[in-house]
């Protein structure tokens, strides 16, 4: 039995996140799950967006499986990353639906525990000031979990983006960090772009990337800009890894502009549902999830409106279900 923390969250994350639930429940896998609140609405309960109650039942689940965050996103998801010490975020960004590019399929390995989007910020005389964090520890570890992901999943390509010429200290450092990790992974090719230049190239020629490696800023802004390409932020899911813990969610944030509506594209959360049964060593029912919701996408018509169908939310998922 696997124990899965749920904290649905904002907006559309209790929809999304029933959506994913349906189609677990439909494994020969048991599931404990245990709900838990956070986000906006909780803020306005309780006084509090991320209650110690729901820090607990998230330490101690197997995995977590969040929903979608509010305006309380930095108290509640980037808090949670944080207290259970999750270095890693994966953003898998591939093609679900025929595109203009071809099969884009590639990984973006985000650092998760500094550089400026942690918020280290404070207010002065002056103004306000960012603090940027980069340390020889994280960017090491970070570039290794890159290569040793390339090397398990059978990719050949990993590159390093940063902003080197202009910080050339923090950056800098996370650039000789990756080519001192990259002597122990011979077998794997190695380059680097500025983020400005990355951010041209996922346009012009996209299925040249296999593997990104990034600071933590740098890779959110990619990862949405990598959703664009292959249909939208309803169809990125992320994983939040530490040595101990795995925090599961959507890229996409809360949509309050449609929630309730029963209209908000599941695919997302049901993908980063499979990495969680990645994570838990369930990959044989990951890979047939993930195998059938394409084929429903593909059809065309068991899908939400966003993906050209009528299709609800739920009505997407229980068709997934009946599929498997």
């Amino acid at each position: 039995m696997y124990n899965i923390a749920v904290i649905p969250g904002d907006g559309i994350g209790p929809e999304v996140v029933e959506a994913a639930i349906t189609i677990l429940d439909k494994l020969p896998i048991d599931f404990n799950y245990t709900y838990a609140n956070a986000g906006d609405k909780c803020k306005e309960d309780t006084g509090v967006a991320l209650p110690d109650e729901t820090l607990e039942i998230a330490k101690k689940a197997d995995a977590v499986l969040f929903g979608a965050a509010g305006e309380t996103a930095a108290d509640v998801i980037v808090r949670l990353r944080r207290e259970l010490n999750t270095f890693v975020n994966l953003r898998p960004v591939k093609s679900l639906q025929p595109d203009k590019y071809g099969d884009i399929d590639f990984m973006i390995v985000r650092e998760n525990t500094e550089d400026l989007y942690i918020g280290d910020e404070e207010l002065t005389e002056e103004g306000a000031i960012a603090r940027k964090k980069i340390t020889k520890f994280a960017s090491e570890r970070i570039a290794e979990y890159a290569f040793k992901y390339a090397e398990d999943t059978g990719r050949k390509k990993v590159t390093a983006v940063h902003k080197a010429n202009v910080l050339k200290l923090s950056d800098g450092l996370f650039k000789e960090s990756f080519y001192k990790m990259a002597e122990n992974h011979p077998d794997i090719e190695t380059n680097d772009f500025y983020v400005d230049a990355t951010a041209m190239y996922l346009i012009t020629n996209p299925l040249d990337f296999e593997v990104i490696v990034t600071t933590n800023l740098y890779g959110d802004i990619l990862s949405d800009e990598g959703a664009g390409l292959v249909g939208g932020l309803g169809m990125i899911p992320s994983a939040n890894i530490g040595d101990n813990s795995g925090l599961f969610e959507p890229v996409h944030g809360s949509a309050p502009d449609i929630a309730g509506q029963g209209i908000a594209d599941p695919v997302a959360t049901i993908l980063s549902a499979c990495m969680m049964l990645d994570y838990l060593g369930e990959s044989e029912y990951a890979r047939k999830i993930e195998d059938v919701m394409i084929d429903v996408i593909r059809q065309g018509d068991n899908v939400t409106p966003d993906l050209g169908g009528d299709a609800s939310t739920q009505e997407m998922a229980e068709y997934i279900a009946s599929k498997l």
